[in-house]
């Protein structure tokens, strides 16, 4: 059943409320708390306008290094469509749907707080954007990570007044079309508008908060390879005993061998003789390895959960205090450096399964090499580790980190980024090809696991294998083993 949420100053946005809202015809409505505000902020902003000549920084000046440029009245609505239309330089791939979903959510939730000084239409049209799956065409290219990130969010802002492009279902059509479709008059920009819209985070938020989602779904589905493989190897459950956590009691490390133990309980293979004396690190140390990513996701989830729930806009107005204040709440340096850190995180989920996954081909503990019953005649599963290899090593390529990086912009006024967009767009390729890793690990075990027949493993995998092997057969001969790659992926993100 589709989802109703209510945009409440109040009320913390949370990642359940997100997953929620991202599934299909989920919509948004303002609360009538956030209404109130943002119509006061900007009844303010209107009043001090009228009767003062104070300048305030992007409401009647310039912006960036001409911010000691001075702007005529007659022309602030002029100043901010400027605005939009000069900051909108996005180049490179479009984002990605769900991510411009997220944007649109996220600086709804900033503009709702009622220090932005917008226009109660122009955060209502936001919400008629989601509601109706009207998505504007943002760029993934152009945002420093600071000033807000203005080249994407101007892409997403240019819709409003009738300009840029949009897609609705999918079909990329101009902005001015969609408005004529939904019968949607264009928004008469005010004074700061267009500031409130370009300033913000959310272009690395929407990133980092689609990459959190996915994560939490990865780590689970991580623990459920690793238990695969580690009966597919035939390894001992001593590394997985809780006494052996319960001294070294990191949070993730004691809920992945946790995970393992459930994975694993009443399996066959596990309860069976054991050859080897010690199993090699991939296995023995997953707990440690996977636990360790475990607790750097809840730090970044942290991160992000503040950030969500923030004002990141600049300049931000204060009508209790009856104050105008400029400062730099549109830097990303949280995100950028916790986005980084999450990069790495998940690599290692992924550098870890593959290296199962090599072992699993070796040709050790009574598994044929390559997991073929003819090699020689049939490669079997030689090259998909060839493929979960340069994935890895990919994924070491992404994982130097942007926050280290600045470079000086807007002639020198703004003399230090966090390179968080960068840092964003990264990350979610490193989520992406993490995905694949896990899917060539699980496919390789599911192949391994043939070979211990008649010996089963646990209730819980032999159901998942059950419901697999419907989807992906066993390995017999050779074949174009690309397609089951891809099914697998399918398969997986069902269960």
């Amino acid at each position: 059943m589709p989802h109703l949420h209510q945009i409440n100053p109040d009320q913390q946005l949370t990642f359940e409320d997100i997953a929620r809202l991202m599934e299909p015809g989920s919509q948004l409505t303002l609360s009538e708390g956030s209404t109130r505000r943002i119509q006061r902020c900007r009844q303010y902003l209107d009043d001090k306008l009228t009767s003062t000549d104070e300048t305030f920084y992007g409401i009647n000046t310039g912006f960036g290094s001409l911010c000691n440029v001075q702007i005529d009245k007659k022309e602030l609505e002029q100043l901010q469509v400027n605005l939009v239309m000069s900051h909108a330089c996005g180049m490179g791939d479009e984002v990605p749907a769900d991510v411009v979903r997220l944007m649109l959510l996220l600086k709804i939730q900033g503009l709702s707080q009622g220090y932005s000084g917008v226009q109660l239409a122009t955060v209502q049209r936001l919400a008629d954007f989601f509601n109706n799956g009207v998505l504007p065409v943002v760029y993934q290219q152009g945002s420093l990570g600071a000033s807000g990130d203005l080249a994407p969010l101007a892409h997403l802002s240019l819709p409003l007044p009738g300009m840029g492009e949009v897609r609705v279902n999918g079909e990329k059509m101009p902005a001015q079309k969609a408005l004529e479709t939904f019968g949607w008059k264009p928004i008469r920009l005010q004074s700061k508008e267009g500031l409130a819209l370009l300033n913000g985070t959310q272009f690395c938020s929407a990133y980092g908060v689609w990459c959190l989602l996915e994560s939490q779904r990865l780590l689970q589905l991580a623990n459920l390879c690793a238990a695969l493989s580690i009966d597919a190897f035939n390894c001992r459950m001593s590394p997985f005993n809780e006494l052996l956590h319960k001294i070294r009691p990191h949070a993730g490390q004691l809920a992945v061998a946790e995970a393992i133990r459930d994975f694993l309980k009443n399996s066959e293979i596990a309860a069976g003789e054991k050859n080897s004396v010690q199993d090699p690190y991939s296995f023995r140390c997953v707990p440690q390895v996977h636990g360790a990513s475990y607790d750097t996701i809840a730090h970044v989830e942290r991160t992000f959960l503040t950030e969500m729930n923030s004002v990141t806009d600049n300049p931000t107005i204060f009508p209790d205090e009856d104050m105008l204040l400029s400062g730099g709440n549109f830097h990303a340096q949280p995100l950028a450096l916790t986005l980084d850190f999450l990069a790495i995180a998940l690599a290692e989920l992924g550098s870890i399964s593959e290296r199962r996954t090599y072992q699993l081909i070796s040709g050790q503990r009574g598994l044929p090499a390559f997991l073929t019953k003819q090699g020689g005649l049939n490669s079997g599963f030689m090259i998909p580790q060839y493929t979960a290899a340069s994935i890895v090593s990919q994924n070491k390529q992404l994982c130097t980190p942007a926050s280290v990086d600045s470079i000086v912009s807007s002639n020198g006024q703004e003399d230090h980024v966090s390179m968080g967009a960068n840092a964003a767009t990264k990350a979610y390729r490193v989520v992406k090809n993490l995905e694949s890793i896990l899917a060539i690990e699980f496919m390789t075990a599911a192949q391994a696991l043939e070979f211990r027949r008649p010996a089963k493993t646990s209730p819980v995998l032999e159901d998942v294998l059950g419901k697999y092997r419907q989807a992906v057969s066993a390995l017999e001969g050779d074949r174009v083993l690309h397609d089951d790659m891809v099914r697998t992926v399918e398969f997986l993100r069902l269960l």
